[in-house]
Formats: C-alpha cells, structure tokens, sequence
C-alpha cells in the first residue's frame, strides 16, 4: 500500500530537511576549526598540569575532521558557531596570551578552563569581549596578577568561577564593577583570590539573586556583613578562612533555603545564644555547617538538638563550648562527617548504640568527651575514613577493635597516655595514610607489621619510649613523604634505605641514640631535615646540599660532626632554618651566608670550630630573625650589613676573637630582644643611646668579659623600655616564620655558665661585668624595675650603691663585686623579696649589713673582701646605733636640690659649707695657739672629755650584750 501523493510529497521533504539539520551539524564552521587548532598548538600536554582528573580532550582534534565532534567541543546545530567549550582537566600546559585566537570564538557561551595549568598568565581583559558568555570557569588553573575589571562586561553571566588561584587578585574597583553590572549571576566563586582591601559591606551589593557565594580564604577582614537576609536564595555560603570578625546577625536566619554555610577560621566572629537558636530553628534544609573558630562559649551545647536532621556535615572546632554534648547528635541519620576538636569544656560520652552508618569523618580531639575503644560499637563503624582521638578521655587500653576499621585512612591517637607495644591489629589498616601515634608511652621496637602499611604518606611515632634499631621492613613505604622518629630511645646506626625513599619530604630523627656517618641521599625531594641530638660523626654529606628543596636543616649537638660547610649550602635558595650548632665544625664559614636565601629565619653555627670572620653582605629584604655564632673562633669586625636584617630578634657573638668598637649601628634594628657579644675583644666607651626608642625592645644585654672603657651608658638605660616592665606571658621565645624552632642562648645566670635551650620571653638581664667601666652607678638604674639579673662586677666602679637599686623588685641575682664601691650597703636592698644571689664582695664598703629576711639568707661570702662591714655574716660586729637608712635617690642626674628641701639647693649649702669651713679652721688655729679665750677652751675639754666617758661606757655595756 502506498502513500497518498501529497503524504509522499511532505515525507520527502521532511527527509531533506533532516538531512540538511544532520548535515550542518556535523560541520563547525573553518574559522572556528581554524581558531580551536591554533589554540591547540599554543600549549603543550603535561601530566602534571592536571591534578584532580587527567582528561586531555585537545588531542581529539585532527585538522579536517568536524571540529564539533571534538571532544569538549560543542556547536550550534544550524550555523556551526562553537558555543561552549569545556576543557577541565585537559593537562593544557602553557601561557595563555591576550593575542590567543580563544578570543575570536565570539559566540561561546560556555567557556570551562578549569584544572589547567597556564604557568601565571595573566587573565587577559580580552575575555570582556565575549559577551555571550554564560558560564567562565578558570577554576586552579595557574592564572596570576590582577583579575580585569572588563569581566565586568559579561553581562549575561549566570556562573563565574576564579578560584583556587593563589596569585589572582581582585581590587576593590574590578570587584564593585562585577557586582553591580552582573546582575543575572548565581554562582559566584572567588576562593582563594586575594580581596584584602575589598570591604566585606560590598558583598550586599551582590544580585539578590545568587544561589552560591563561595569566598573562601580571600583575605577579607572587617565586621562580618550585616543584612544577609536579602539573599533569600542563597543555597550555599562560604566565607571561612578569612579575617572576619564580629557578631553574626541573627538574620542569617532568613536564609532559608540554605543547605551549606561554613563560616569557619574567621577571626573569631561571635555568635549568641538567641542567634544561633533561630538559625538551627529556621534553616531546616541545612545540611553542611561550619562555624569552627567561632565564639560560642555562651551557647548551651543542648541547643545542637535543634538541628536539621538531614545534617551531613558539622564543624565546631574550637568554639568555646562547654558543657555536656547531645548524644543524639551521634545518631543522626545522615552523619557523614562530625568535627568537635579543641573544645576542652566539652564533656559526654560516645554513644553506645545507633550510631550513623555513614560517618566517615570523626574528630573528638582535645575534648573531654569519654569514648570506650573496647566497645565494639566503634569496631562497627565500616564507613569511617578519618578519625582524630588526640588527646582524649580514651577509657581503656585495649586498641584491637580498631583493626575493624579497615576502610580508616587516617587515624590519630596522638597525646592519649597508651602504654604498651603497638598494638599488631593496627596492620589490620592497610588503606592507612596517615598514622600518628605520637606523645604516648609505647615501648618496644617498631613493629615489623608497619612495612605492610604501603600506602601511608605519614608515620608520626615521636614522643614515646621506642627502642632498638629503626628496622628495615619500613624500606617498603616507598610512598612515605613524612617520616617522624624523634624523641625515642632509638640506637644503631641510621639504616640508608630512608634516605633512599624517592618521596620523602620530612625526617626527623632528632634526640635519640643513633650513631654513626649519615648516608649519602639518593634523591633530592628533601625539605626537611633534623637528625639533631645524637651522637652522629663524620663529615655532612655533600648529598645534603643538593637538596634544592630544602626549608629546614637541623644538624645541631652530635658534637663529633666535623669538616667544612661546603659552599654548596649557598645553593639551597628556599632554607628557612639552618642549625649546625653544636658540632665539631671547622674552617671559615662560606661568605654567602648572609644573602643566599631571602627565606632564611635562624642561623645557628653556634659552638664550633670555624674560624675567619662573620659573613659581610648581608642583603636587603632578608628576613632573618636569629643570628647565632657563639662559641667560635671568628675575628675581624661586626660587618655594618646586619643593619639590613630588620626582622632580627637574637644576635649572639659571644665567645669568639672579634676586635672591635661597640656596634653602635645595631640600635637601629627595631625588634632586636637579644644582644650578646661577650668575651670578645671589643673595647672603648659605651656612650649613651641619641636615637629615639633605639634598644627599646631589649630584653638580655651582654658585653661582659671585653675591655670597655668610661663610665657606664647612662643613655642606653635611659631607652631600655623592655626592661622597666615585666612580662607575665610565660611562653617561649620562638621565630615567627617557622613556630616550631624555640631560640636558645648560653648565659651566666646566677654566677654558672648556662645553656637556655629554651627561652621564656619574661626574662630580663643586663650584664657589664668584667670590663674596664669606671665611675659611680647611675641612679636611673632604678628604672629597670623588669629587672631579674644585673651584673656590674669586676669592673672599677666607684661611689655608693645607689639606694634606688631597692626599685628593682624583680631582681633575682645582683652581683657588684670587685669594684672600688664605698660606703654603706642601702637598706633598701633588703626589700628585694626575689633576691637569691647578692654578691658585693672585694669592694671599700662599711658600716652595718642591713638585716631583715632576705638579707639574712646569705652568707660570708656575699659580703668578703669589704674590711669596713660589720655584722652577723661577718667577722666584724658593729657596734653603737646603726645610722638611719639612706633615703631614696632621685632618678634626676641633674640638679639635686630636691634632696635638700624646696628652696635651699646644694648650691645654697656648698657656698655655706665652704665659708663657714675657712672661718672655722682659722679661729681654731688661733683659740689653740694663743689658748685664748680661755673660758672657751675650758669649755671644748669639758665636753671632749664627757664624750670619752660615755664612749667607754658604752663600750662596756653593748661587749656585755655580744658575749
């Protein structure tokens, strides 16, 4: 049966028609194929380029073949126009140039470049030109500089995506043009762009519309917006990581149809009880909160209750909490991940039963939450991946039924106190990649059981009580990066197939007994390095400075580490810590120490051998923040160039051979908190300090055992500001860059040569001893009431102690001795309550040691030398009145007339002294001359003679009480 004609007619035409639509699609038009090839050319394929997936599309597209089949290629069906292109994840490797014929596609609309890797391209302002677009993803894709303010030209864009572009920056008028001319956007993501001068109140001018905003560690500081309440869309909200703070407002209760909002490690914004009980109440479609680093120390835990029960995701780290945790919300549902760390107030307890099927991240670490690891229950949890119990309320020591876990790829029971050997059913957890076991008290050896662990990336053992050899089934873990042994009582020699491991990055084997040469390393992926505090011999091996990636390399006390510092360490351009202290080191340190790495934060080639002199050039912008040559044998001068180290807080030359003046240039370093240059060569006078707030910040100041000359720097204690106050913050002294390194000093403290390996910032010394310093003590020493050590002995110092000394209410140790001091000890002294060591011993003193608590706690020896002083300590005994206490001195070395009374200064007393001085000497001479008049000789014998016998009485009376 056949068609009717005019069916027959339609149907055909109908064919031809399809035929055409067939046909045109699957021809692009040349210019574009032409464009997408010169596109293609301008990169390269790499690997690397792709991190999150590997798809590379580009190589799909064959010259003569329909560009619109190309992979990631998508056309216009009738005009052949491309109009979306999506390359993520295609391996690009290259440059993208503002010339590239990408921007001649006018017609995209949807453009996707994401996990590229375009080597700090500059976002090209060309892009503005294709003003179709709809969507732009250049999501981690390498792109560097200022993002262009003709993005703002994209007026149709529904979707814009610059993330995770560490060097991309967005300035606050690029930023105010997107907002306002963007106006049918949803999705904006711009995490990880750096937006620190853009104020947090320009978000409010946003569309209204937006379903995603994603800022996500973009540097934003200031009050957190208010009026979010206008984004009655919004489904997903990011602003964590930056520096907001202030109050979260109670209208983020409006946003009602949000599903994530992560407000994370801000700069600890509040959040009040009322606020967050109508946020919990009204966002019943939440399913991701984030609120960790956020004040909630006055929200009652109870109120968690009040959550969406659909929740997948909550983050309350470090919040403040305090109080009982809810148990159910445990057994919420749908739980995938659940972070309480670092609230040490909260308390509860691990449930025991219906638990969440899906929990796959558990983080209870630094809370006082009781969690029963011998309950099966936790065995149970087959979904869990990660789970963090540092420093728990852990109950019971039996760890087997974590072997359960055997889907766990990280696991951290670090600070727990658990004893024992390492337990074998942990080599139950071979998708393990992070273990850390570290701060506990596990003896034994290392078990062999860890070298079936292949894929873990980190092995934390440190802190515990671990002996034997380092064995060698860990030479498996050949995908290890981070290896951590320290503080162990490790001994043998350090097997070499560590240093052969092909993807270590971090090895730390300091403080155990190993012994022994360190091996030559077999690659060069090395960043960190601490193999200090053992008993390592040998030369360092030349391997180590090839280690281009090198931050940190920590040789420091294996004492029998000998040869040279190869010039060769002038190569590791990216070292933060250098420290071979300690060591038998010889030669002359290399001259590029000073300017090799503008990255380097503490140089310590303390306790050595070398010799020559202290590196000159130190460059400009460095950042070096402690400087430790002591204990060498360094000659020469203090090289002028380390006023360029502006960040430095520590400078120790002590103990070495250097000839020189004071290095008055060091004044002008603003930081500077430590200044040793003890027993060296040094000489000449001190002078007084002319800059304003110069050494205001020293806290320790040593020049002891050198041959400085003249009188004591007045001037100097004048600016000395850090030691007229003490500092209660009982925290050590560290460099900032790397917070891990603790500054360490060798001082005499209390009259006994110390190492500080550790240095509590409260401390405060100053030491002149053992120099050729002349003159009396200034009176304005009594400002330096921070004070805990001060130390003028063995120099040739004259006059009285100065009463004001007694100001010092925080001195520990005082040691004037040997010096050419005269007069009485003031009996202000006796107030010092924290005075432990007083020695003013070999100085002219006389008169009474004053008596009272402290003083009566030292003994001869504090007070030998002095042939005037009498008292119980003493040989001499005193006898008569003990004359009145001195008064407290003035801090003025100017006039001091106010010692004397208002209006009668001590020009007024000089001038009567001296008169009546001459007139008294010349009348005497003639009353005992001519012995006229003779009525008042008479009278001068009758007294004179009436002293004598109640000297003699006296005399009598007070021998009589001694014995």
């Amino acid at each position: 049966m056949g068609f009717p004609p005019i069916s027959s007619l339609s149907f055909i035409l109908f064919l031809f028609h399809f035929h055409s639509t067939i046909s045109s699609s699957h021809f692009c038009a040349p210019d574009q194929s032409l464009s997408l090839l010169q596109f293609k050319e301008s990169f390269s394929i790499n690997s690397s380029a792709s991190e999150r997936c590997q798809h590379p599309k580009t190589e799909s597209w064959k010259e003569g073949t329909d560009c619109c089949l190309w992979d990631g290629v998508t056309c216009e069906l009738e005009t052949g126009q491309v109009t979306a292109l999506d390359l993520a994840c295609s391996m690009l490797y290259g440059t993208l140039h503002s010339n590239s014929t990408l921007f001649s596609l006018h017609h995209l609309q949807k453009l996707d470049l994401s996990d590229n890797h375009f080597k700090s391209s500059h976002i090209s302002s060309r892009f503005g030109q294709l003003s179709n677009l709809t969507l732009l993803n250049l999501n981690f894709s390498v792109f560097a500089g200022q993002a262009p303010s003709e993005i703002s030209h994209l007026s149709k864009l529904v979707s814009l995506d610059l993330s995770d572009n560490d060097d991309l920056s967005l300035e606050p008028i690029s930023f105010d043009k997107l907002v306002r001319n963007l106006t049918k956007l949803r999705e904006l993501d711009l995490s990880q762009v750096n937006m620190p001068l853009v104020a947090p109140n320009s978000l409010m001018n946003l569309s209204s519309s937006l379903s995603s905003l994603k800022l996500f560690e973009c540097g934003l500081q200031g009050i957190l917006p208010s009026s979010m309440g206008k984004f009655k869309h919004l489904q997903y909200l990011d602003l964590g990581e930056n520096n907001l703070s202030g109050p979260i407002q109670y209208d983020f209760e409006q946003l009602s149809e949000l599903v994530s909002l992560r407000l994370s490690f801000n700069h600890y914004p509040s959040l009040e009880p009322i606020s967050f009980n109508k946020i919990v109440q009204n966002l019943t479609r939440l399913r991701d909160l984030a609120l960790g680093y956020v004040n909630m120390s006055l929200v009652a835990p109870n109120s968690l209750m009040n959550l969406s029960s659909s929740l997948s995701s909550l983050s309350l780290s470090n919040c403040g909490l305090q109080g009982k945790f809810p148990g159910n919300i445990f057994l919420l549902p749908d739980l995938e991940s659940l972070d309480l760390s670092y609230n040490e107030g909260l308390i509860g307890s691990f449930p025991s039963s219906n638990l969440s099927n899906v929990l796959s991240r558990l983080s209870l670490s630094n809370t006082r939450i009781s969690i029963y690891l011998e309950n099966n229950l936790i065995s149970n949890l087959k979904s869990l991946k990660y789970m963090s119990f540092r420093n728990c309320n852990i109950i019971g020591s039996d760890l087997a039924p974590l072997g359960n876990l055997t889907h766990v790829t990280d696991l951290d029971l670090s600070s727990n106190n658990l004893s024992g050997h390492i337990p074998l059913a942990l080599g139950n957890l071979v998708q393990l990649r992070y273990l850390d076991l570290s701060s506990n008290k596990f003896m034994g050896e290392v078990p062999d059981f860890l070298g079936s662990l292949v894929n873990l990336l980190i092995l934390d053992l440190s802190n515990n009580q671990l002996t034997g050899l380092v064995h060698s089934q860990l030479n498996t873990l050949s995908n290890l990066e981070s290896l951590y042994l320290s503080n162990n009582m490790f001994n043998g020699t350090i097997p070499s197939f560590l240093f052969a491991l092909p993807s270590l990055q971090y090895l730390d084997l300091h403080n155990n007994n190993l012994i022994g040469n360190i091996s030559e390393l077999q690659h060069d992926s090395l960043s960190y390095l601490d193999l200090s505090n053992n008993h390592l011999h040998g030369p360092i091996p030349s391997s180590i400075f090839k280690q281009e990636n090198l931050k940190f390399l920590i040789l420091a006390s294996n004492s029998k580490l000998t040869g040279e510092i190869s010039s060769f360490i002038c190569k590791l351009r990216f070292l933060r810590v250098l420290d071979l202290s300690n060591n038998s080191l010889s030669g002359s340190t290399p001259l590029c120490l000073g300017n090799f790495s503008n990255m380097l934060s503490v140089l310590h080639l303390g306790m050595n051998s070398l010799q020559g002199t202290i590196p000159s050039t130190f460059s400009k912008d460095n950042i070096l923040e402690y400087l430790n040559l002591n204990g060498n044998e360094l000659e020469g001068k203090i090289p002028p160039s380390i006023i360029n180290c502006t960040m430095l807080e520590v400078i120790d030359l002590g103990n070495n051979k250097i000839e020189d003046t004071f290095p008055y240039f060091l004044e002008t370093l603003p930081k500077l908190q430590i200044l040793v240059l003890k027993s060296n060569k040094l000489q000449g006078f001190v002078k007084g300090s002319p800059a304003y707030n110069s050494s205001s910040k020293l806290q320790i100041f040593d020049i002891s055992h050198n041959n400085f000359s003249g009188p004591l720097p007045t001037g100097y204690f004048n600016s000395l500001e850090a030691m007229m106050a003490s500092d209660q913050n009982m925290i050590y002294m560290r460099a900032t860059n790397y917070t891990g390194y603790v500054y360490s000093i060798e001082m005499t403290w209390k009259g006994v040569e110390i190492e500080f390996t550790k240095i509590q910032s409260t401390i405060r010394v100053l030491d002149l001893s053992n120099n050729n310093f002349t003159g009396e003590i200034p009176k304005v020493m009594g400002k330096l009431k921070g004070l805990q050590q001060l130390n003028l002995s063995h120099n040739s110092l004259t006059g009285h102690i100065q009463s004001s000394l007694g100001n010092l209410t925080n001195l520990e140790s005082l040691d004037l001795s040997s010096n050419l001091l005269t007069g009485r000890i003031p009996t202000q002294l006796g107030g010092l309550t924290f005075l432990a060591i007083l020695n003013l011993s070999h100085n002219q003193l006389e008169g009474p040691i004053p008596s009272g608590q402290q003083f009566n706690t030292f003994d001869a020896s504090s007070f030998e030398g002095n042939m005037g002083l009498c008292g119980s300590q003493v040989p001499k005994k005193c006898y008569g009145d003990e004359t009145p206490s001195l008064q407290p001195s003035s801090f003025d070395e100017g006039d001091d007339s106010s010692l004397f009374g208002e209006g009668f200064g001590w020009k007024a007393v000089t001038i009567g002294y001296g008169c009546g001085f001459v007139f008294g000497v010349v009348t005497g001479y003639v009353v005992f001359r001519t012995k006229k008049p003779s009525w008042f000789l008479r009278m001068v014998e009758d007294k004179w003679n009436l002293k004598n016998r109640k000297t003699k009485k006296n005399a009598g009376i007070y021998g009589a009480r001694r014995n």
